[in-house]
């Protein structure tokens, strides 16, 4: 069976060249229960003064966080992807729509960046997130507290 292809879960950019890319590029551990559901993804940050590309770990949760966080979104609110693990990326919409990014990686760098993203990006980002879960499916239950097993609906 082939790997799906790469998925872009965030792709926001600007005129002005600032961008950032969080890219799902596969499962951790395929096949392994703890880590099957744990997916990869670079994170690819781009400006004038900054051109950078990290490694994020996605869990389930985070892409449930994103997704209520991206549903209540609005000028003076904000969203968050990652986390207490390590790289997190946090999104502030400002009264003008445009967006301040942070991106904070305690081993690496610390990062604030202005992106002006097109009127129909949260529409756009929920079509992302569906298309990262189609890709890659919660295959994995936790029956009890560290015990794992297989789902109904597994593929493989």
């Amino acid at each position: 069976m082939t790997e799906p292809a790469p998925v872009n879960l965030i792709d926001l950019g600007d005129t002005d060249g600032n961008r950032c890319v969080i890219r799902v590029t596969g499962r951790y551990q395929p096949g392994v229960l703890t880590g099957h559901d744990i997916l990869q993804a670079d994170v690819l940050v781009s400006a004038s003064f900054v051109d950078a590309r990290l490694e994020l770990f996605l869990f389930q949760q985070d892409l449930d966080a994103w997704q209520h966080d991206l549903t209540l979104l609005a000028p003076g609110k904000g969203a968050t992807i990652g986390g207490d693990r390590g790289l997190s990326l946090g999104f502030f919409m400002h009264e003008d729509r445009t967006l301040s990014l942070m991106v904070q990686d305690p081993d690496r760098m610390s990062l604030a960046l202005g992106i002006g993203p097109e009127e129909t990006w949260i529409q756009d980002h929920h079509q992302r997130l569906d298309k990262v879960r189609e890709t890659w499916p919660s295959e994995v239950v936790e029956t009890a507290p560290m015990t794992y097993e297989w789902s109904s609906n597994r593929r493989g």
